[in-house]
């Protein structure tokens, strides 16, 4: 008997599922400057024009740097907290990939002009049949727009679309066009899924 999947596309949130960021350095650069670093870095004004693509990763570093004062401390605290390592999720990755020799992967991403950098640094260039920026296309989650974009790429209708995100706003705009949401907190969310 043929197993039959509920759903013909995979559309997986980048940052939080598949890449990761060392929180700890984020908070000893916080508490080494005394700075509110993550606060203002992701407040809707500063960070949602880089969201975007209206600016690019370094005028948002830029103004960060700004809104904490603008002066070399700042610049300093700011620069650390950019250079933040990151790396990609194996276990993830090697969920997705199984989940590729069925369906397409699309990711779909709030994310800022290096983002096709960073992808190439982790080895990713090829990974996904297609990669949804916000950048890009000038939407970002929860904005339905980019789902809908998002689907159509993977050539399937939203409702036979899997999304998942570690936001569950996204993971509600995503349910509300009729798609199955995972709320991504931990491996076992999207193993429960696609394993």
């Amino acid at each position: 008997m043929l197993f039959v999947l509920p759903f013909d596309a995979v559309l997986s949130d980048f940052d939080g599922v598949l890449r990761h960021f060392d929180h700890a350095a984020q908070a000893d650069i916080e508490a080494r400057y005394g700075l509110p670093l993550m606060k203002t870095a992701f407040d809707p004004e500063v960070i949602l024009p880089p969201t975007l693509g209206q600016v690019t990763e370094a005028e948002w570093a830029e103004s960060i740097a700004v809104a904490l004062g603008g002066d070399e401390r700042a610049r300093r605290a700011v620069a650390e907290f950019m250079a933040i390592e990151f790396w990609v999720d194996e276990k993830v990755k090697a969920l997705l990939a199984r989940a590729q020799e069925r369906v397409p992967v699309i990711i779909v991403t709030n994310a800022m002009d290096t983002l096709e950098e960073h992808i190439d640094r982790l080895g990713l260039t090829y990974f996904a049949d297609d990669v949804v920026s916000s950048a890009r296309v000038g939407v970002a989650k929860p904005d339905r727009r980019i789902y809908e974009i998002a689907a159509e790429r993977a050539g399937v209708p939203p409702e036979r679309c899997l999304f998942v995100d570690d936001r569950q706003a996204n993971v509600e705009a995503a349910r509300a066009l009729g798609m199955t949401g995972v709320h991504y907190r931990a491996y076992a969310d999207l193993a429960a899924v696609l394993a």
